[in-house]
């Protein structure tokens, strides 16, 4: 808890009921000494009987230390929920012997007849007392209707929808859109206030007519815009892919990248570093560390928010100062950019995240190309699954990229494969398995922090807009 400024110091009343529900604690910087104080206690000789003896009392004061960070438990104690049974008479008779597996069970232990027990999830996600400001009903402009209740959506919307007016195109839709939807235009008119703004527009329009299909990734790494600002700019000059080889990915209004076979180049490849025993390396031993796992996950209670943790001389000496506190701001050009490396692969280079969305443009490695390019001429198809490529040709591509970067790790941890069993003629047999049919192994990950602005996840990119 120490190491992560941002965890919180959970007590548990009772450590033993995996039921029971902990008070949290919020760490503060401060500045006082551990003492160690001894009370020396001796006794003087005994002259008379009748008098009392009364010891010589001596302090010994020792200072052990510096406290840099204190935990304060200010917040109140959550209920507390017992695996309990009330019966018809209301005897409460405990259920902790029956619910909790300490040992392998057989069969019967799981088949057995027992009064319902389901604990709540959560209770409360605050731990102090707040003042409910209730609010009147929301006032919506004229003309809004409240969405329909379905049965798909049983609890509706709570507000009304982002006005971004994004056009969404499956890979099955005959037609693609030619122009963007006038309230597109128009959000953009309204935001376009300044020259920088119009610099911008006619940035992504020249990118869009070097190259007609673009990541969001790629387009930020490009242009230095503002997120909120780029959300309300791609759907004025470019429609988004649902399905099919370009999903999740932006196309240039007017172009169908499925009557096109060099529109090959820019299909999109899920890519997933691979990490297990089998692989040579565990989770916890990848260069690469994963944006979020559930192994970390904090409690949502909190007093307050968490502000910057003082850096003090003790801290400093540590190491554990706050990293870029002295390097220089960017510059506005630059300031929203993001690095290369989060939409380009190269050789010799490790993906900056587990999980990578690249377009076939964008893998720079010459192996890489052939691998895409085999069929170049010969393209009589565009199917969902391969696009204009030939058939497992993602399977192939993401083979070669995790042999590429298994053989980075080598070189920058051998020790890990030295039991590592090589074939006759010395190259590594890998057991390879398709990226699509992997699942995400986070074990033992580290919390994600947005430095770099990374949005990796393009597929969740239709949230921005609905």
């Amino acid at each position: 808890i120490y190491a992560d400024p941002a965890k919180r110091l959970e007590l548990y009343f009772r450590p033993k009921d995996p039921y029971c529900h902990p008070v949290c604690a919020n760490r503060f910087p401060t500045s006082t000494m551990l003492l160690r104080v001894r009370r020396r206690s001796k006794k003087k000789q005994q002259l008379d009987t009748e008098e009392q003896i009364q010891p010589e009392v001596q302090f010994e004061m020792e200072i052990l230390g510096i406290v840099t960070t204190v935990y304060k438990f200010q917040g109140m104690s959550d209920f507390q929920y017992l695996a309990m049974h009330s019966g018809p008479d209301g005897k409460q008779t405990s259920m902790y012997d029956k619910v909790l597996m300490l040992k392998p069970e057989k069969e019967e232990f799981f088949n057995r007849d027992l009064p319902l027990y389901i604990p709540p999830p959560i209770f409360s996600r605050l731990d102090t007392p707040v003042d409910y400001f209730y609010r009147p009903d929301i006032q919506h402009r004229e003309g809004y209707n409240n969405p329909q209740v379905s049965g798909e959506n049983l609890i509706g919307l709570s507000r009304a929808r982002r006005p971004h007016n994004a056009i969404f195109v499956n890979f099955d839709d005959e037609e693609i859109p030619t122009k963007p939807l006038d309230a597109a235009v128009q959000n953009w008119k309204k935001v376009c206030t300044n020259p920088v703004d119009k610099k911008v527009e006619e940035e992504l329009r020249k990118l869009f007519e070097a190259r007609p299909v673009w990541s969001r990734n790629a387009v930020k790494a490009n242009i230095s815009v503002h997120p909120d600002k780029l959300k309300v700019l791609l759907p004025y000059l470019a429609y988004y892919m649902l399905t099919g080889p370009w999903r999740s990915l932006w196309v240039r209004f007017g172009y169908d990248p499925r009557k096109q076979p060099e529109a090959k180049i820019y299909q999109v490849l899920d890519f997933r570093i691979r990490c297990g025993m089998k692989y040579g390396y565990a989770a916890t031993d990848m260069p690469v560390k994963a944006k979020r796992s559930t192994y970390n996950y904090s409690l949502p209670i909190t007093v307050k928010k968490q502000g910057s943790h003082t850096v003090s001389v003790h801290d400093l000496k540590q190491g554990l100062g706050s990293a870029g506190t002295s390097g220089a701001k960017k510059s506005p050009s630059s300031r929203y950019k993001l690095k290369e490396s989060v939409y380009i692969f190269r050789e010799g280079a490790l993906p900056p995240y587990r999980q990578m969305f690249y377009q076939l443009c964008d893998l720079n490695v010459e192996s890489l190309q052939k691998i895409i390019h085999r069929n170049d001429g010969t393209e009589s198809e565009c199917t969902e699954r391969d696009g204009w490529c030939l058939a497992k040709t993602s399977d192939d591509l993401r083979d070669s990229m995790s042999l590429m970067i298994k053989q980075i790790i080598r070189s920058t941890r051998p020790a890990l494969f030295s039991n590592t069993t090589s074939s006759e003629d010395g190259k590594e047999q890998l057991a390879y398995e398709s990226g699509e049919d992997e699942d995400d192994e986070e074990e033992e990950e580290e919390d994600f922090k947005p430095s770099d602005g990374s949005e990796n996840e393009m597929e969740t990119e239709i949230l921005d807009y609905v």
